[in-house]
Formats: structure tokens, sequence, C-alpha cells
């Protein structure tokens, strides 16, 4: 039948290569007009001609569950068990993107840990832009390196589930693989020749001017001195004026008290008088 697999097709992680796909998922696959149509009868040649045809990558869309192209291209890659060295080839091809996508997913499914690390890490430095189609068949946009990402760490990619892979850690400390080398690493190397270029340069003036150093030290101790002393005279004056103004403040109070005295006086020896 045209949904089997070819008789020679490997196991791969111990089941039928179609098998990592969902049962209903690949249901809905073998039902769908692309499948029918456009995969039938394809061999690896003329499944490179198909794959320079995708304009997006996705999983599965709608309410009735309907596959993408790229899904249907990824099943029909798990019948026919392409040679490695073709999958290989999709991954290194840099002019078409969704060919590179779509090997890099294959690989993600079908290889060993050492070869998902060993073809897809390299694809980090690979910032083109991807379209992406969602359950709810509308676009979004996404970068190859996070596409690459996802393929490595998450559990479902494109409503596939991810067969387990090691963890890179554990296959560095077994001496399987080298350790990671970003790329970030040689940008930061040369910022940091930079920053030492630049501090020993300042350390070079710093001991050329000494004695200018110490002669503005000097000058900013005396300005300092002479602020201060200018602050304390201000204070000592506005120290005073508040005293001479609380001494006539004193005076003028008890010159007053003194006339009402006077005037108080004046007025009983009045009354006395009249009486």
């Amino acid at each position: 039948m045209a949904n089997r697999t070819v008789k020679d097709a490997k196991s791969v992680h111990g089941t039928n290569p179609q098998y990592l796909v969902e049962k209903i998922i690949r249901s809905r696959i073998y039902d769908s007009k692309y499948w029918k149509e456009e995969c039938f009868a394809l061999t690896a040649e003329l499944l490179v001609d198909k794959a320079m045809e995708l304009r997006f990558i996705g999983g599965v869309y709608g309410g009735n569950v309907k596959p993408t192209p790229f899904l249907c291209l990824t099943l029909k890659m798990l019948q026919i068990q392409p040679e490695k060295d073709i999958v290989v080839e999709f991954i290194k091809n840099e002019e078409f993107k969704y060919v590179r996508a779509l090997g890099a997913f294959y690989m993600r499914l079908t290889g060993t840990s050492l070869d998902c690390y060993k073809y897809l890490e390299p694809l980090y430095n690979d910032n083109r832009k991807l379209r992406r189609q969602n359950r709810q068949a509308q676009f979004e946009l996404v970068h190859m390196d996070e596409l690459i990402d996802e393929l490595l760490r998450e559990e479902r990619v494109c409503d596939v589930i991810l067969p387990r892979i090691q963890k890179r850690h554990l296959l560095e400390e077994n001496n399987e693989i080298e350790a990671k080398i970003s790329s970030l690493e040689d940008d930061l190397d040369e910022e940091m020749e930079i920053e030492e270029a630049e501090l020993s340069k300042y350390k070079l003036v710093e001991n050329a001017k000494p004695k200018e150093k110490k002669e503005s030290r000097k000058r900013e101790r005396s300005r300092s001195k002479e602020r201060h002393r200018s602050r304390s005279r201000e204070r000592e004056r506005h120290h005073k004026k508040d005293k001479e103004k609380d001494r006539r403040d004193r005076d003028k109070n008890r010159d007053r008290r003194d006339r009402d005295k006077d005037k108080d006086k004046k007025r009983r020896d009045d009354d006395r008088k009249r009486r």
C-alpha cells in the first residue's frame, strides 16, 4: 500500500519510523489532499523539489486537524527513509531555509544524540526568519535558531513528540562530544582585550602625572577649607544678627511695660483725687 514504510527501512528508536508520528495525526495526513496528490510515489530525489516549494512550517491546524505540507513531507521522509547523506545535505542547504528546517526536524526525529548535537548546533548561527502556522491556522514569525533551540530542548515541536536524547553535559563528561564553544566568545574576548588595553593606557597616564594629581588634590583641599571658613563666617554673622534682633526686641518690650505701668499709676492717682 502507498502508506506503508519501505521494506528495507531500518527501525528507528526501536519502532517503525512512521510510528514516531501519533496515530491520529498520521491518519489525518493519509486522508489529506496534499498527501494524496503531492506525496504519492515520491522518491528521495523528487522529495527535494517538494521541499523547495515549502513556504512555512507547522504541525496541524483547524478544528478538524488538518496537517501542513511540512508535516506531510516529514512523514513521507519517515516512510521512504532517505540516506543520512541526503538529510545532511538538507541541513547544510543555505539557499532554501525551509529545506534546512525539514532536514533538521527529520534529523531530530531519527538521529542519535550525537548526530543531533553535531548537525543541529551549528544552525544556531542561522538567524533567518521562518513562518510557522499555529493551531488556529494563523501565521507567526520565528527564527531558525529558535526552531533549533526548541528541537534540542522541548518535548513536542510541530505537534510531534520528539524522542528523548541525552543531555549534552553527560556526553561531554563521557568524552563523546567536545565542549560547546559559543560564537559569542570571540566577541567577548575582543571586548576584554580592548578593555585591558584601555585600562593599561589609563594606568600609564596616571603614573606619568602623579605630581599634578597631588597638586590638584591640594588645591581641592584648600578650596574646601575656604568654603568651610566662609560658611562658618556666614553662620557667625547670622548668629550675631539674630542676637542683636533679640536684644532690640527685649528692650522694646521692657519700654512698653514701663509705659504701661506709668499709665496705670497715673490713672490710679487721678481716681484718688476725684474721690
